[in-house]
Protein backbone atom coordinates (compact mmCIF):
# COMPACT_ATOMS: atom_id res chain seq x y z
CA UNK A 1 0.00 0.00 0.00
CA UNK A 2 3.64 2.49 0.28
CA UNK A 3 2.17 3.55 -3.26
CA UNK A 4 -1.24 4.27 -2.78
CA UNK A 5 -0.75 6.02 0.63
CA UNK A 6 2.17 8.08 -1.75
CA UNK A 7 -0.39 9.38 -4.11
CA UNK A 8 -3.00 9.49 -1.18
CA UNK A 9 -0.71 12.31 0.39
CA UNK A 10 -0.22 14.10 -2.51
CA UNK A 11 -3.92 14.32 -3.65
CA UNK A 12 -4.80 15.70 -0.46
CA UNK A 13 -2.38 18.52 -0.46
CA UNK A 14 -4.85 19.85 -3.37
CA UNK A 15 -7.28 22.40 -1.65
CA UNK A 16 -9.74 21.29 -4.52
CA UNK A 17 -13.14 22.60 -2.69
CA UNK A 18 -15.83 22.83 -5.24
CA UNK A 19 -15.65 26.74 -5.32
CA UNK A 20 -12.07 26.60 -6.61
CA UNK A 21 -10.06 25.24 -9.60
CA UNK A 22 -9.05 21.40 -9.59
CA UNK A 23 -6.51 22.37 -12.46
CA UNK A 24 -3.41 22.01 -10.11
CA UNK A 25 -4.10 18.10 -9.52
CA UNK A 26 -5.98 17.71 -12.94
CA UNK A 27 -2.30 18.04 -14.35
CA UNK A 28 -0.77 16.07 -11.97
CA UNK A 29 -3.00 13.25 -12.65
CA UNK A 30 -2.47 13.90 -16.27
CA UNK A 31 0.99 13.73 -16.21
CA UNK A 32 1.63 10.62 -14.06
CA UNK A 33 -0.92 8.54 -16.34
CA UNK A 34 0.79 9.88 -19.51
CA UNK A 35 3.90 8.71 -18.70
CA UNK A 36 2.78 5.81 -17.76
CA UNK A 37 1.77 5.04 -21.52
CA UNK A 38 -2.06 5.87 -20.74
CA UNK A 39 -4.03 8.21 -23.82
CA UNK A 40 -5.47 10.95 -22.52
CA UNK A 41 -8.36 13.14 -22.91
CA UNK A 42 -8.55 16.13 -20.69
CA UNK A 43 -12.50 17.65 -20.93
CA UNK A 44 -11.82 21.45 -19.97
CA UNK A 45 -15.03 23.02 -18.46
CA UNK A 46 -16.32 25.52 -20.80
CA UNK A 47 -17.08 28.57 -17.92
CA UNK A 48 -14.70 27.43 -15.32
CA UNK A 49 -11.15 26.77 -14.57
CA UNK A 50 -11.72 22.91 -13.93
CA UNK A 51 -11.29 19.54 -15.81
CA UNK A 52 -11.72 15.93 -16.14
CA UNK A 53 -10.10 13.22 -17.67
CA UNK A 54 -10.30 10.07 -19.69
CA UNK A 55 -7.95 7.91 -19.60
CA UNK A 56 -7.47 4.00 -21.09
CA UNK A 57 -4.75 1.81 -21.56
CA UNK A 58 -4.19 -1.51 -23.05
CA UNK A 59 -6.00 -3.09 -26.61
CA UNK A 60 -9.32 -2.01 -28.22
CA UNK A 61 -11.53 -3.60 -26.44
CA UNK A 62 -14.48 -2.49 -24.21
CA UNK A 63 -13.05 -3.20 -20.64
CA UNK A 64 -13.41 -1.82 -17.01
CA UNK A 65 -13.86 1.76 -16.13
CA UNK A 66 -13.29 3.24 -13.21
CA UNK A 67 -14.58 6.43 -11.62
CA UNK A 68 -13.68 9.07 -9.09
CA UNK A 69 -14.55 12.34 -8.94
CA UNK A 70 -11.99 15.17 -7.53
CA UNK A 71 -13.74 17.92 -5.62
CA UNK A 72 -13.97 17.95 -2.45
CA UNK A 73 -16.59 20.00 0.55
CA UNK A 74 -15.60 22.82 2.29
CA UNK A 75 -13.93 23.07 5.89
CA UNK A 76 -14.86 26.40 6.69
CA UNK A 77 -17.37 26.25 9.51
CA UNK A 78 -16.19 23.02 10.77
CA UNK A 79 -13.72 22.43 13.83
CA UNK A 80 -10.91 20.55 12.55
CA UNK A 81 -7.78 19.73 15.09
CA UNK A 82 -5.68 18.83 12.01
CA UNK A 83 -4.88 20.15 8.96
CA UNK A 84 -7.80 18.66 6.44
CA UNK A 85 -5.14 19.10 3.41
CA UNK A 86 -1.93 17.08 4.64
CA UNK A 87 -2.31 13.72 5.14
CA UNK A 88 -1.87 12.88 8.60
CA UNK A 89 -1.53 9.35 9.84
CA UNK A 90 -2.56 8.48 13.39
CA UNK A 91 -2.73 4.41 14.01
CA UNK A 92 -5.21 2.69 11.85
CA UNK A 93 -6.88 6.10 10.77
CA UNK A 94 -5.85 8.47 7.61
CA UNK A 95 -6.80 12.38 8.08
CA UNK A 96 -7.67 14.64 5.51
CA UNK A 97 -9.86 16.34 3.70
CA UNK A 98 -11.42 14.26 0.90
CA UNK A 99 -9.81 10.75 2.43
CA UNK A 100 -12.95 9.08 2.56
CA UNK A 101 -14.80 11.57 -0.13
CA UNK A 102 -13.41 10.20 -2.14
CA UNK A 103 -9.53 10.47 -2.90
CA UNK A 104 -9.07 7.31 -0.82
CA UNK A 105 -10.59 5.66 -4.22
CA UNK A 106 -8.16 7.84 -6.61
CA UNK A 107 -5.27 7.08 -5.17
CA UNK A 108 -5.66 3.43 -5.10
CA UNK A 109 -7.19 3.97 -8.57
CA UNK A 110 -4.09 5.60 -9.94
CA UNK A 111 -1.76 2.98 -7.81
CA UNK A 112 -3.23 0.08 -10.00
CA UNK A 113 -2.66 2.32 -13.08
CA UNK A 114 0.76 2.29 -12.79
CA UNK A 115 0.45 -1.51 -12.26
CA UNK A 116 -1.31 -1.64 -14.92
CA UNK A 117 1.25 -0.13 -17.10
CA UNK A 118 3.51 -3.13 -16.38
CA UNK A 119 1.16 -5.54 -17.07
CA UNK A 120 0.16 -7.39 -20.48
CA UNK A 121 -3.49 -6.45 -20.87
CA UNK A 122 -5.99 -8.45 -22.53
CA UNK A 123 -8.73 -6.09 -21.98
CA UNK A 124 -7.79 -2.27 -21.20
CA UNK A 125 -8.24 -0.36 -18.54
CA UNK A 126 -9.99 2.73 -18.37
CA UNK A 127 -10.38 5.95 -15.96
CA UNK A 128 -13.07 8.66 -15.63
CA UNK A 129 -11.95 11.37 -13.45
CA UNK A 130 -14.22 14.17 -12.73
CA UNK A 131 -15.12 17.66 -10.83
CA UNK A 132 -17.62 19.42 -9.63
CA UNK A 133 -19.94 16.26 -8.07
CA UNK A 134 -20.43 17.79 -4.96
CA UNK A 135 -21.91 20.35 -6.31
CA UNK A 136 -24.88 18.11 -7.73
CA UNK A 137 -22.69 16.30 -9.91
CA UNK A 138 -22.53 18.95 -12.32
CA UNK A 139 -18.48 18.24 -14.09
CA UNK A 140 -19.59 14.58 -15.40
CA UNK A 141 -22.84 16.10 -16.39
CA UNK A 142 -20.56 18.43 -18.71
CA UNK A 143 -18.09 15.93 -19.50
CA UNK A 144 -20.39 12.82 -20.17
CA UNK A 145 -20.93 13.47 -24.10
CA UNK A 146 -17.12 12.89 -24.81
CA UNK A 147 -16.60 9.47 -22.79
CA UNK A 148 -17.21 7.76 -25.79
CA UNK A 149 -15.24 9.56 -28.75
CA UNK A 150 -12.27 9.82 -25.71
CA UNK A 151 -11.96 6.14 -24.69
CA UNK A 152 -15.21 4.22 -25.63
CA UNK A 153 -17.65 2.79 -23.85
CA UNK A 154 -16.31 0.16 -21.24
CA UNK A 155 -18.63 -3.31 -20.65
CA UNK A 156 -18.93 -2.13 -16.71
CA UNK A 157 -18.10 0.66 -14.43
CA UNK A 158 -17.55 0.78 -10.57
CA UNK A 159 -17.78 4.16 -9.10
CA UNK A 160 -15.55 4.69 -6.02
CA UNK A 161 -17.62 6.64 -3.58
CA UNK A 162 -17.70 5.07 0.00
CA UNK A 163 -19.67 2.31 0.41
CA UNK A 164 -17.58 0.14 2.95
CA UNK A 165 -16.27 -1.65 -0.19
CA UNK A 166 -19.83 -3.34 0.10
CA UNK A 167 -21.17 -3.18 -3.89
CA UNK A 168 -23.91 -0.71 -4.15
CA UNK A 169 -26.49 -1.33 -6.70
CA UNK A 170 -29.08 1.52 -6.15
CA UNK A 171 -29.59 5.03 -5.10
CA UNK A 172 -32.41 7.76 -5.61
CA UNK A 173 -32.09 10.50 -8.50
CA UNK A 174 -32.22 14.27 -7.44
CA UNK A 175 -33.59 17.28 -8.53
CA UNK A 176 -32.85 20.92 -7.23
CA UNK A 177 -35.35 23.55 -7.83
CA UNK A 178 -35.66 27.26 -6.81
CA UNK A 179 -39.27 28.83 -6.81
CA UNK A 180 -38.94 32.71 -7.11
CA UNK A 181 -42.07 33.93 -5.64
CA UNK A 182 -43.37 37.05 -6.75
CA UNK A 183 -45.35 39.58 -4.63
CA UNK A 184 -45.98 43.79 -4.45
CA UNK A 185 -43.69 46.35 -2.14
CA UNK A 186 -45.92 48.14 -0.34
CA UNK A 187 -46.25 49.57 3.39
CA UNK A 188 -46.56 46.76 5.96
CA UNK A 189 -49.30 49.43 7.67
CA UNK A 190 -51.23 48.79 4.29
CA UNK A 191 -50.08 44.66 4.41
CA UNK A 192 -53.06 43.10 3.25
CA UNK A 193 -53.54 45.60 0.35
CA UNK A 194 -50.49 43.99 -1.34
CA UNK A 195 -49.57 40.48 -2.57
CA UNK A 196 -46.65 39.33 0.27
CA UNK A 197 -43.98 37.09 -1.58
CA UNK A 198 -43.13 35.21 1.83
CA UNK A 199 -46.57 34.04 1.93
CA UNK A 200 -46.59 32.91 -1.36
CA UNK A 201 -43.44 30.60 -0.61
CA UNK A 202 -44.78 29.71 2.61
CA UNK A 203 -47.76 28.08 1.06
CA UNK A 204 -45.60 26.31 -1.77
CA UNK A 205 -43.36 24.73 1.07
CA UNK A 206 -46.98 24.02 2.54
CA UNK A 207 -47.61 22.20 -0.11
CA UNK A 208 -44.58 20.61 -0.95
CA UNK A 209 -44.77 19.13 2.66
CA UNK A 210 -48.20 17.43 1.26
CA UNK A 211 -46.83 16.36 -1.08
CA UNK A 212 -43.86 14.52 1.05
CA UNK A 213 -46.94 12.75 2.95
CA UNK A 214 -48.44 11.93 0.12
CA UNK A 215 -45.54 9.97 -1.17
CA UNK A 216 -44.66 8.44 2.12
CA UNK A 217 -48.25 7.42 2.61
CA UNK A 218 -49.44 6.22 -1.12
CA UNK A 219 -46.33 6.39 -3.36
CA UNK A 220 -43.34 3.77 -4.42
CA UNK A 221 -41.65 1.70 -1.73
CA UNK A 222 -37.93 0.19 -1.46
CA UNK A 223 -37.40 -1.20 1.57
CA UNK A 224 -33.40 -1.50 0.49
CA UNK A 225 -33.61 2.51 1.43
CA UNK A 226 -33.10 3.80 5.01
CA UNK A 227 -35.75 6.10 3.83
CA UNK A 228 -38.06 3.79 1.32
CA UNK A 229 -40.03 6.33 -0.44
CA UNK A 230 -39.11 9.31 -2.92
CA UNK A 231 -38.79 12.80 -0.40
CA UNK A 232 -39.53 16.42 -1.03
CA UNK A 233 -36.94 18.35 0.96
CA UNK A 234 -37.17 22.52 1.58
CA UNK A 235 -33.66 23.70 2.08
CA UNK A 236 -33.02 27.72 1.86
CA UNK A 237 -36.03 30.34 2.00
CA UNK A 238 -35.12 33.63 1.68
CA UNK A 239 -37.10 37.49 1.18
CA UNK A 240 -37.99 40.78 2.14
CA UNK A 241 -35.76 43.21 2.63
CA UNK A 242 -36.68 45.30 6.60
CA UNK A 243 -40.13 44.98 8.63
CA UNK A 244 -42.09 47.52 7.25
CA UNK A 245 -41.89 46.65 4.03
CA UNK A 246 -44.64 44.34 1.92
CA UNK A 247 -41.67 41.41 0.71
CA UNK A 248 -42.16 41.57 -3.22
CA UNK A 249 -39.89 38.52 -4.14
CA UNK A 250 -39.15 35.53 -2.17
CA UNK A 251 -36.64 32.68 -2.87
CA UNK A 252 -37.19 28.85 -1.78
CA UNK A 253 -34.73 26.71 -2.99
CA UNK A 254 -36.00 22.76 -2.67
CA UNK A 255 -35.57 19.58 -4.14
CA UNK A 256 -37.50 16.36 -4.69
CA UNK A 257 -34.97 12.69 -4.12
CA UNK A 258 -36.90 9.96 -6.20
CA UNK A 259 -36.88 6.24 -6.22
CA UNK A 260 -36.64 4.33 -9.54
CA UNK A 261 -39.93 3.54 -9.83
CA UNK A 262 -41.24 7.36 -9.35
CA UNK A 263 -41.24 8.89 -12.43
CA UNK A 264 -39.42 12.46 -12.10
CA UNK A 265 -41.35 13.86 -15.08
CA UNK A 266 -44.20 13.24 -13.05
CA UNK A 267 -42.89 14.55 -9.80
CA UNK A 268 -42.21 17.56 -11.56
CA UNK A 269 -45.81 18.05 -13.19
CA UNK A 270 -47.01 18.07 -9.91
CA UNK A 271 -45.19 20.01 -8.68
CA UNK A 272 -45.96 22.58 -11.14
CA UNK A 273 -49.19 22.47 -10.91
CA UNK A 274 -49.11 23.09 -6.88
CA UNK A 275 -46.99 26.38 -8.06
CA UNK A 276 -49.53 27.37 -10.55
CA UNK A 277 -52.27 26.84 -8.58
CA UNK A 278 -50.90 29.02 -5.59
CA UNK A 279 -49.89 31.85 -7.78
CA UNK A 280 -53.76 32.05 -9.61
CA UNK A 281 -54.52 32.02 -6.24
CA UNK A 282 -52.79 34.75 -5.31
CA UNK A 283 -53.27 36.74 -8.84
CA UNK A 284 -49.46 36.33 -9.24
CA UNK A 285 -46.62 33.83 -10.34
CA UNK A 286 -44.30 31.76 -9.28
CA UNK A 287 -40.95 30.79 -11.28
CA UNK A 288 -39.54 27.39 -11.65
CA UNK A 289 -36.09 27.08 -12.07
CA UNK A 290 -34.30 23.11 -12.42
CA UNK A 291 -30.69 23.94 -10.92
CA UNK A 292 -29.27 20.69 -10.08
CA UNK A 293 -30.36 17.05 -10.89
CA UNK A 294 -28.92 13.62 -11.75
CA UNK A 295 -30.31 10.34 -12.69
CA UNK A 296 -30.91 7.60 -10.04
CA UNK A 297 -29.10 4.14 -9.92
CA UNK A 298 -31.32 1.09 -9.90
CA UNK A 299 -28.77 -2.30 -11.26
CA UNK A 300 -30.44 -5.52 -11.07
CA UNK A 301 -28.52 -8.17 -8.18
CA UNK A 302 -27.62 -10.31 -10.76
CA UNK A 303 -26.19 -8.67 -13.17
CA UNK A 304 -22.87 -9.07 -14.63
CA UNK A 305 -21.21 -5.82 -13.02
CA UNK A 306 -22.30 -6.92 -9.93
CA UNK A 307 -21.33 -10.49 -9.72
CA UNK A 308 -17.84 -9.25 -11.45
CA UNK A 309 -17.78 -6.62 -8.32
CA UNK A 310 -18.60 -8.91 -5.53
CA UNK A 311 -15.94 -10.93 -7.08
CA UNK A 312 -13.39 -8.36 -7.17
CA UNK A 313 -14.03 -7.13 -3.82
CA UNK A 314 -14.51 -10.51 -2.60
CA UNK A 315 -18.25 -9.53 -0.67
CA UNK A 316 -21.47 -10.84 -1.14
CA UNK A 317 -22.82 -7.45 0.65
CA UNK A 318 -25.03 -6.37 -1.40
CA UNK A 319 -26.72 -2.51 -0.35
CA UNK A 320 -28.48 0.87 -1.64
CA UNK A 321 -27.04 3.82 -0.47
CA UNK A 322 -28.97 7.20 0.44
CA UNK A 323 -26.48 9.23 -1.25
CA UNK A 324 -26.26 10.49 -5.04
CA UNK A 325 -23.11 9.71 -6.71
CA UNK A 326 -22.27 10.32 -11.09
CA UNK A 327 -23.74 6.24 -11.69
CA UNK A 328 -26.38 7.23 -12.86
CA UNK A 329 -24.88 9.55 -15.78
CA UNK A 330 -22.93 6.35 -17.15
CA UNK A 331 -26.01 3.86 -16.67
CA UNK A 332 -28.00 6.13 -19.02
CA UNK A 333 -25.33 5.17 -21.62
CA UNK A 334 -25.73 1.58 -21.24
CA UNK A 335 -22.86 1.00 -18.86
CA UNK A 336 -23.72 -1.65 -16.59
CA UNK A 337 -22.31 0.23 -13.47
CA UNK A 338 -22.31 -0.46 -9.44
CA UNK A 339 -20.87 1.83 -6.94
CA UNK A 340 -18.12 0.35 -4.28
CA UNK A 341 -15.01 2.08 -2.59
CA UNK A 342 -13.63 2.39 0.79
CA UNK A 343 -14.87 4.14 3.79
CA UNK A 344 -18.12 5.28 5.73
CA UNK A 345 -20.14 7.93 3.91
CA UNK A 346 -22.35 8.27 7.10
CA UNK A 347 -18.77 7.91 9.79
CA UNK A 348 -16.64 9.95 7.61
CA UNK A 349 -18.30 12.01 4.86
CA UNK A 350 -18.17 15.51 4.94
CA UNK A 351 -17.72 15.60 8.59
CA UNK A 352 -14.49 17.43 10.41
CA UNK A 353 -11.34 15.45 10.80
CA UNK A 354 -12.65 13.34 8.15
CA UNK A 355 -10.33 10.60 7.92
CA UNK A 356 -10.15 6.98 5.87
CA UNK A 357 -9.25 3.50 7.83
CA UNK A 358 -6.23 1.84 6.59
CA UNK A 359 -8.00 -1.69 6.50
CA UNK A 360 -10.91 0.03 3.88
CA UNK A 361 -7.45 1.19 1.82
CA UNK A 362 -5.98 -2.12 1.79
CA UNK A 363 -9.15 -3.64 1.43
CA UNK A 364 -9.80 -1.50 -2.25
CA UNK A 365 -5.69 -1.97 -3.04
CA UNK A 366 -6.46 -5.70 -3.13
CA UNK A 367 -9.55 -5.19 -5.30
CA UNK A 368 -7.83 -3.57 -8.06
CA UNK A 369 -5.68 -6.34 -7.70
CA UNK A 370 -8.28 -8.65 -8.65
CA UNK A 371 -9.33 -6.50 -11.43
CA UNK A 372 -6.04 -6.07 -13.14
CA UNK A 373 -6.26 -10.14 -12.77
CA UNK A 374 -9.04 -10.29 -14.53
CA UNK A 375 -8.69 -7.69 -17.17
CA UNK A 376 -5.13 -10.04 -18.24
Amino acid sequence: MTQTLEILDRLISFDTVSTRSNLDLIAYVEDFLKSRGFAVTRVADPSEPKAGLYASIGPEGAGVMLSAHTDVVPVEGQEWTRDPFRLTSEGNRLFGRGTTDMKGFLASMLAAADRASQAPLREPLKLAISYDEEVGCVGIARMIDALEPAIGLPRACIVGEATEMRVAVGHKGKQGLRAICHGEAGHSALAPRFTNALHLAADLVTGLRRLQDDLARHGARDADYAVPYSTVHAGVLKGGTVLNIVPDRAELLFEFRHLAADAPADLMARIRALASQIAERHGTAIDLQEVTGYPGLDTAPDAEVTRLTQRLARTQDLTKVAFGTEAGFFDALGIHTVVCGPGSMEGQGHKPDEYLERGQLTACDSMMDALLDELR
